[in-house]
């Protein structure tokens, strides 16, 4: 219902405007083609008598509005400088005020990018007449009009901003016609286009690209010269008008665009050179042709000393020796400024060449340049590649040597390294739209063609092609992790020495233990990606590496331990902990390890996370070792097992009422245990101890919530060890037996914490561990602790404990060095006479009784 309530006010407002844009229509047509000469004096509109639009309109989502004091103020600085009296002056066909101000303060939310788009539309051009080139090369010109370049030229006093291009220029009509292809589509169509998110792709065209220049500009002019017309000059404000006349003042151009933009008062900064530079290299940085910027620079030079000047310098320096060469001339070393086109964007666009034709060493370069890498460390790996189909597109990832020092700390508010360009134009690098967040430490660059350029971050993200780039950029990701691994000769499980060819025994050594250093740096994040991404799960699975009993210190793969598995073995058995040698001793893998089967250890916090979203590869089960349901034995030791239960049933079911107030759901007779008498399990979709341990280690954890997803903890015994046999002596003999409870209680509460809970009473486990030692040691049940001997306090001990008790006064002195010593003495005497009137006291009393 309030969808439609917003539509209904979207609709309204369109209609406004509709009637507003058709009675200025029929205004202008009143007054004739002679009031259209004078359009700048008459048609003025006042912004602040029309309506405001609504904040949202065209649905843009970081669209903004501008008071009407800005707009007046805008207003007044854009008819500042007239458009030329000769000139042939048009009305657009929409109110291109109004235009602007959705384009401006909607579309872009960065001035900076007005620079971008008319760099793109100048690269546009120039591409333009590349191709006519290819089947008429006299199009091109001779001399300086065949070089396909762009110059950026600054004049700081008048604050004019010239960018040239020697493309394929416009003719009359085309400057009428592509620079007004906004107000050509009318107002109403172009906002019904982007409430329905269409496609906005008029790069090339001089359209909302174009218009972004006003962002920074209140009067443009451009100048263009195609091989079909002559020279013209286009020339607005964007008030609704502008003018079309043919250029007799300006120097010609030969073929291409000039655009002169004149900046307003806040956009001072871009008349700075080294805001140029800054813009260039970050957008920029990667266009096919040359871009050059009008700058200076200081020279050292050479001048001649001037008479004066040497007269004077043969005054004052005395050690001048008269054998001197008075025939060679004298100079001096000045600074002077130069001026030189200065090239803006010499690095290499690694992504456009073929993976065949760079070099290493060229990836590299390019990895620390793209990184801003200073450091002497490779990335890992790369992968360079081309996508065809629906959308095309160019990218180059990286694993970078270390991992960041806050990825995972800073896990979900971490922004992705990789840069997006549009057309070899910087787009943007922070869209987490194109990695999913345990694939962000890549660092890298995707070029697409079939993105659209000239609309805002926020639209882009939108767009329906980033789906499709990001699937196929997490698959080549992980295609390339995976090539670390094939390479990696750890990861082999037979070694095959290569003595003959150096170079490939070389490379096979800088290739060795690469995958554990990624495992290292990296390994957490594939593991999360487990958990975030079900769609690649099993790919994931396949890059998962861990400690088990038979890898020593090696590190092995789920493939590597199921090429190890006994026959028959069905399942992949695990267990969870905070140390690798705890869990080697843990009593939860006891038979396991005796039997001969491979156990792993997990010893990672997430990794109790990762097992519950990863329970089964390759149609093998994971079973984790410490809980309930873990089976062993063959059909004849079951078959054995049973009977042992059936004669242990009384003690078990006495135990379990000894422990009815430990939160026990049973106490059973195991087949897991070898040395150790008795361990606690938990159930099967319980937590474990482990996982208990982590919940409870969590700042804002709430133990009342987390009851319910304790697991029921389960005590197995020993039905070999001497302990349990002897207590379940002691049960047949008498089921009252204290010592047997005793034994019974500690036994339990020992397995707790060897099975890494954590127990509810501990001074009730230490008093019954005390009663042991005595025991042991021959002490008397009933001894007790010697007290020591509390005499009366009299009198002068109360006094003296007073004395004791009160601030002792060297401290006092320490604490206090700013007063003087008289201040000190003074103090002292006063505690000295106090004391000597209480003494007084006390003897008269002392007389009187």
């Amino acid at each position: 219902m309030a969808r439609l309530q917003f539509m209904d006010r979207r609709l309204s407002s369109l209609l406004l405007l509709c009637l507003l844009l058709s009675f200025s229509s029929l205004q202008l047509n009143s007054n004739g083609r002679s009031g259209r000469a004078h359009a700048q004096e008459e048609s003025k509109i006042d912004d602040g008598a029309l309506p405001k639009l609504e904040e949202n309109l065209g649905a843009v989502p970081a669209g903004s509005t501008t008071d009407s004091e800005v707009v007046k103020r805008e207003s007044e600085s854009m008819t500042s400088k007239n458009l030329r009296s000769n000139a042939e002056k048009f009305e657009f066909q929409a109110e291109v005020s109004r235009l602007m101000d959705i384009i401006i303060h909607s579309l872009y939310s960065n001035k900076d990018i007005f620079l971008r788009e008319l760099i793109s539309n100048a690269s546009d051009a120039l591409d333009k007449i590349r191709f006519l080139s290819l089947t008429d090369s006299s199009v091109l010109g001779e001399g300086d009009d065949a070089k396909l370049d762009i110059h950026i030229k600054l004049d700081k006093e008048k604050k004019v901003l010239t960018i040239r291009d020697r493309g394929i220029g416009m003719t009359k009509n085309d400057l009428i016609k592509n620079l007004g292809t906004i107000a050509k589509s009318g107002t109403s169509a172009f906002l019904e286009q982007m409430q329905k998110g269409g496609d906005l792709n008029l790069i090339g065209q001089f359209g909302v690209g174009f218009y972004s220049v006003y962002l920074v500009a209140d009067h443009v002019e451009v100048i263009s010269k195609h091989n079909d017309d002559v020279q013209h000059i286009w020339e607005s404000n964007a008030d609704g008008n502008f003018a079309v006349t043919e250029d007799t003042e300006n120097e010609p151009l030969g073929r291409g665009t000039e655009i002169r933009i004149y900046l307003k008062s806040d956009a001072a900064e871009y008349a700075q050179e080294d805001k140029l530079r800054e813009l260039v290299k970050k957008y920029s940085e990667f266009i096919s042709f040359p871009i050059y910027l009008w700058a200076s620079k200081e020279v050292d030079v050479e001048v001649p000393v001037e008479e004066a000047e040497e007269k004077e310098e043969k005054e004052t320096d005395d050690a001048e020796t008269e054998e001197e060469d008075a025939s060679e001339p004298k100079t001096k070393t000045v600074k002077e400024t130069k001026w030189d086109w200065e090239l803006l964007n010499d690095a290499k666009a690694v992504w456009l060449r073929n993976p065949k034709d760079v070099t290493a060493e060229e990836y590299d370069k390019f990895y620390h340049s793209l990184a801003k890498d200073f450091s002497t460390d490779k990335p890992m790996s790369w992968s360079h590649f081309n996508a065809e189909g629906d959308v095309e597109f160019k990218a180059v990832i990286y694993i970078p040597p270390k991992a960041p020092y806050d990825l995972f700390e800073n896990y979900y508010s971490q922004k992705a390294f990789l840069k997006l360009y549009v057309r070899r134009v910087f787009i943007s690098d922070e869209f987490d739209e194109l990695l999913p967040k345990y694939l962000s430490f890549l660092r890298g660059i995707v070029d697409s063609d079939t993105l659209p350029l000239n609309v805002s971050r926020e639209m882009l993200q939108q767009h329906s092609s980033l789906k499709t780039i990001k699937k196929k950029l997490v698959r080549k990701a992980l295609d390339m992790i995976r090539r670390i691994a094939e390479e990696d000769e750890d990861e082999k499980v037979d070694d095959k020495e290569t003595d003959d060819d150096k170079e490939a025994e070389k490379e096979v050594s800088e290739k060795k233990g690469k995958y554990a250093k990624f495992w290292k740096e990296f390994g957490k994040a594939i593991k999360l990606g487990i958990i975030e991404d079900t769609s690649n799960r099993v790919r994931l699975a396949k890059l998962l590496r861990f400690h088990s009993s038979k890898s020593g210190d090696k590190l092995t793969s789920l493939d590597q331990y199921i090429s190890r598995m006994k026959p028959g073995q069905k399942q992949i058995y695990y267990l969870t902990g905070q140390d690798r040698k705890l869990l080697e001793q843990s009593p939860f893998v006891e038979k396991l390890l005796k039997k001969g089967y491979e156990v792993i250890y997990l010893t990672d916090p997430v990794d109790e996370y990762l097992t519950q979203n990863l329970t089964e590869y390759e149609d093998k089960k994971f079973q984790n070792a410490s809980k309930d349901d873990l089976k062993l034995g063959s059909k004849d030791e079951k078959a054995k097992f049973k009977e042992i239960k059936e004669s242990y049933k009384e003690l078990t079911k006495w135990w379990k009422d000894l422990l009815s107030g430990e939160m026990v759901e049973a106490v059973k007779v195991s087949n897991r245990l070898a040395n150790t008498p008795a361990v606690v399990v938990t159930s099967k979709y319980g937590w474990s101890a482990n996982m208990e341990r982590i919940m409870q280690a969590q700042t804002l954890a709430d133990p009342s919530k987390q009851s319910y997803m304790r697991g029921k903890r389960i005590l197995e015994i020993n039905p070999k060890h001497p302990i349990i046999k002897d207590l379940k002596e002691k049960i047949s003999l008498s089921s009252e037996d204290d010592s047997a409870k005793q034994a019974a209680k500690l036994v339990f509460e020992t397995a707790l914490l060897e099975s890494g809970f954590v127990l509810e009473d501990p001074k009730d486990f230490a008093n019954r561990i005390y009663s042991v030692i005595k025991s042991n040691l021959n002490v008397s049940p009933d001894a007790t602790v010697e007290e020591d001997e509390v005499e009366e306090e009299t009198e002068k001990d109360r006094a003296e404990n007073a004395v004791e008790d009160a601030p002792d006064f060297q401290n006092f002195q320490n604490m206090n060095m700013d007063q003087d010593d008289t201040t000190a003495s003074e103090l002292a005497a006063e505690a000295a006479a106090s004391d000597e009137v209480a003494d007084e006291d006390a003897s008269s009393e002392k007389d009187e009784l």
